[in-house]
């Protein structure tokens, strides 16, 4: 059985880069599909994610490469667990190869509906329109405080590896029966999105890389790029979600090694 908040990617269609930034019209998909809680669409053309209210951007250079930071300002007992400084120090760490295109990270306010029907720590966004422009994204979530997390005690093997992983965090689970809960604290979620998620996000973007971008040649044929990604896209997800947790796993470990995170 799944978990009652599951943090998660979400990891619905995927978006066609290519099509995209042609300008050729293509659905945008939003979360989940009930009609009693449809997440409103508020500016015209853009996705609910990319929707933004008042935000700062931070132009900031990560080993020769100019990252975007933007900041989307939270509502009243809201916050963002990680900060700009804390996210360049982890990114310093990454392999340069694997920044491929990605510059933009973005510390979003997600609606209130939007917690209640797909609650996630962060997701990658594989073309997201910033300023008239197009960039790979990864996106960490601001959450409410104090709030909790209710797991059902019967889990699948998946589910229990993500329990497992939480428990790590420093996410302190009780259970109550049928359910495990969690108080959720700005220092476990902190360490979540910035040891984890961060690193979880890159690898999605790696694997996206090793299969799409890397292959293409200069000036080949659109199609196979197109054929590249569409054979990506069809990845079953457990496939693609084993890929980006050894990815963080392997990344993560390197570090502790190195002392670069606790």
């Amino acid at each position: 059985m799944q978990a009652f908040f599951v943090l998660v990617p979400n990891d619905g269609p995927m978006f066609n880069p290519s099509r995209r930034n042609r300008n050729i019209g293509t659905a945008k998909q939003g979360h989940g599909q009930q009609n009693k809680l449809k997440i409103p669409q508020r500016t015209y053309g853009l996705s609910p994610i990319e929707s933004l209210s008042q935000y700062q951007r931070q132009d900031v250079e990560i080993n020769g490469y100019k990252f975007i930071f933007v900041v989307e300002k939270t509502r009243e007992g809201s916050l963002h667990a990680c900060s700009i400084d804390d996210i360049k120090q982890v990114i310093e760490h990454i392999p340069i190869i694997d920044y491929g295109s990605l510059r933009l990270i973005v510390l979003r306010q997600p609606k209130r509906k939007e917690e209640i029907l797909s609650p996630v720590w962060g997701r990658l966004i594989y073309s997201f329109e910033f300023e008239n422009e197009y960039y790979p994204a990864i996106i960490l979530e601001a959450g409410e405080y104090p709030r909790k997390m209710k797991w059902e005690t019967s889990l699948s093997i998946e589910s229990q590896k993500e329990l497992d992983r939480l428990k790590e965090d420093g996410h302190n689970f009780i259970n109550k029966g049928k359910y495990l809960i969690a108080d959720i604290e700005p220092e476990n979620v902190r360490n979540t999105q910035l040891y984890r998620t961060l690193l979880h996000e890159f690898g999605h973007y790696v694997h996206y890389m090793t299969i799409v971008e890397r292959p293409g040649k200069e000036d080949e044929d659109i199609k196979f790029w197109e054929e590249r990604f569409e054979y990506y896209n069809n990845i079953p997800r457990i496939e693609k979600e084993n890929f980006a947790h050894r990815y963080a796993s392997d990344l993560r470990l390197r570090l502790k090694e190195k002392g670069i995170i606790p």
